[in-house]
């Protein structure tokens, strides 16, 4: 009885944990299946929107790596940030000449979705590019 409990357990446990990807392409530790990001469509250039997510990571924590990823038709960039013990990604993407979409992701230490966080650095981007 004893052991069925913990083969049970163990089994939850596996299908629990896991492998997530982040924006920038890589994989990390964490729970899958939960919605960890957001994205907001701006009619302004790409290269505004990097600068004003930029801007955003250093305000409310540390840059940790910006980079660059071919994506299907154009090229994207990625940002790597730490706020409040949060791994935070950002993707700016062009969509076309006038607009881009920029999404935001954030995993807590642990794996863990922080919706909220997104929510929040989401919004001081769009903040920033209405400035």
């Amino acid at each position: 009885m004893k052991t069925q409990f913990l083969v049970g357990l163990l089994g939850a446990a596996v299908l629990i944990s896991g492998c997530v990807s982040s924006l920038d392409g890589r994989k990390h530790a964490g729970v899958p299946f939960i919605k960890d990001q957001m994205e907001g469509r701006y009619e302004r250039p790409a290269d505004q929107a990097y600068a004003a997510a930029v801007k955003v990571i250093k305000f409310n924590g540390a840059l940790i790596k910006e980079g660059m990823v071919h994506g299907e038709t154009n090229l994207v960039r990625t940002i790597e940030g730490k706020i409040n013990q949060r791994s935070v990604w950002v993707r700016v993407e062009p969509v076309d000449a006038k607009v881009c979409s920029v999404t935001v992701q954030a995993r807590t230490r642990g794996g863990g979705k922080d919706l909220e966080l997104v929510h929040e650095i989401e919004k001081q981007i769009a903040l920033e590019l209405a400035r």
